[in-house]
């Protein structure tokens, strides 16, 4: 099983960026996917599901600001990241929701001006 996240950066307070997983060993269509993040000092937190239907759901603190979705015949799910703000810096991981595979390496998001 790979988990292989990309897309991370530094940006500036307000700024975009998209990240992608592309997933490898599993059986990507069958899982509801998710992206998750891990700030320095703290744990690791949930941020975004998307089912196999596409049904998506997301913590209260990027609500509205973040979009998940997925591709499933590249295998990949995206995670979309518009007015980005400090508390956003983490790095951010993708794996499966209901049952977890082996965590990749993630994706470092730098949000600072």
């Amino acid at each position: 099983v790979q988990l292989q996240a990309s897309g991370g950066g530094l940006v500036q307070p307000g700024g975009s960026l998209r990240l992608s997983c592309a997933a490898s060993g599993i059986i990507f269509s069958a899982n509801v996917m998710a992206w998750y993040r891990q700030a320095p000092g703290k744990q690791r937190e949930l941020v975004a599901t998307i089912s196999s239907s596409g049904s998506t759901n997301y913590a209260g603190s990027v609500k509205g600001r973040f979009t998940i979705s997925r591709d499933d015949a590249k295998n990949t799910v995206y995670l979309q990241m518009n007015s980005l703000k400090p508390e956003d810096t983490a790095v951010y991981y993708c794996n499966a929701f209901i049952r977890l595979f082996p965590w990749g390496q993630g994706t470092l998001v730098t949000v600072s001006s």
